[in-house]
């Protein structure tokens, strides 16, 4: 079939380590078809949605990894599956790529994730949706309840809604001298609204990403470990990525997050759990295929293509 691939420039792939490189190399390893476009490719026109969409061909060479043909406006709809791997920020731009792919997703276009499931689980918000395995936790641009959270537990992490990459997070204590102007700049003074959780110490050994696909968990995390010196295990942040079974905690939520998620639309979701404790719900581009593939040899994209192939055979029947 036909697969669309919404995703960032080309040449800014870092295909050694790209978790959607991983889904078009599976892809065209079973003569799927690959094509590429951008948010800005896309365009509804004369009651259409379509993108000017490139014919993606991948070469296996490590400098010049794929060719693309001439750009031709296809609609949607012509496509086997629409794949949304543009990375965060979920800024107005992405909000309105949603918006033409929910449509075309009503002219008969399949695409993953799904657009409204995508607006409706904010990455960070959504684990308000499973009490039972957070952390204590605060929403809120209220500084004065900030610091009442902070009385309370003594050691905290602030963090903005629409942060990625472990940008804009901050650990504060009871006494941290710069406590008001850490507050203050998270929130813009008091201006934008920010979540606030009880630090996990666990982070030490990890911040886990436990992958859900199809409903199903991979049964491997990557553990995303702190540098020396610092308390966000991102690997944008330079955390190192260590491939670990999933616990039996880890299991626990995976098997109740993914059926309700699942049935949202959301193919490929990205599980955050330090320690016991889930911490953030990703579902724009979640990540760590390869990293998982590479030290597990569980071929990752593998059952990423498999669940994408069932999918979309469920919606030609109905």
């Amino acid at each position: 079939m036909k697969i669309a691939f919404i995703v960032d420039p080309l040449d800014d792939f870092k295909t050694y380590k790209d978790s959607t490189y991983a889904m078009m190399r599976e892809a065209a390893s079973r003569s799927h078809e690959l094509f590429a476009l951008q948010q800005e490719d896309l365009a509804w026109h004369n009651g259409v949605v379509s993108g000017h969409a490139r014919c993606l061909h991948l070469t296996g060479e490590p400098g010049a990894w794929y060719r693309v043909e001439a750009p031709l406006a296809t609609p949607l709809r012509e496509f086997g599956a629409v794949l949304m791997r543009k990375d965060p920020p979920f800024d107005m731009e992405y909000l309105y790529s949603t918006y033409l792919l929910e449509l075309a997703q009503m002219q008969g276009a399949c695409v993953f994730n799904d657009p409204r499931a995508i607006r409706d689980c904010n990455e960070k918000m959504t684990i308000a949706r499973f009490p039972q395995f957070t952390a204590p936790t605060l929403v809120t641009r209220h500084p004065g309840l900030i610091h009442e959270f902070l009385a309370a537990h003594g050691d905290i992490i602030l963090k903005p809604l629409d942060g990625m990459g472990g940008t804009s997070v901050f650990r504060v204590h009871s006494k941290d001298p710069n406590l008001n102007v850490i507050v203050e700049t998270v929130t813009h003074y008091g201006r934008r609204t920010v979540m606030a959780q009880r630090f996990i110490p666990e982070i030490a050994d990890g911040d886990k990403r436990v992958l859900l696909i199809g409903g199903k968990a991979v049964p491997y995390a990557l553990a995303r470990i702190p540098k020396p010196g610092e308390t966000r295990g991102n690997l944008a942040a330079g955390g190192t990525g260590v491939a670990r079974k999933l616990t039996p905690r880890d299991s626990e939520i995976a098997a109740a997050l993914a059926p309700q998620l699942d049935a949202q639309g959301l193919l490929l979701v990205g599980l955050d759990v330090i320690g016991d404790y889930l911490t953030e719900v990703n579902v724009t581009s979640p990540t760590c295929f390869q990293e998982i593939t590479d030290q597990t040899g569980f071929n990752v994209a593998g059952m990423m293509l498999d669940a994408l192939e069932r999918a979309v055979e469920r919606r030609a029947i109905r």
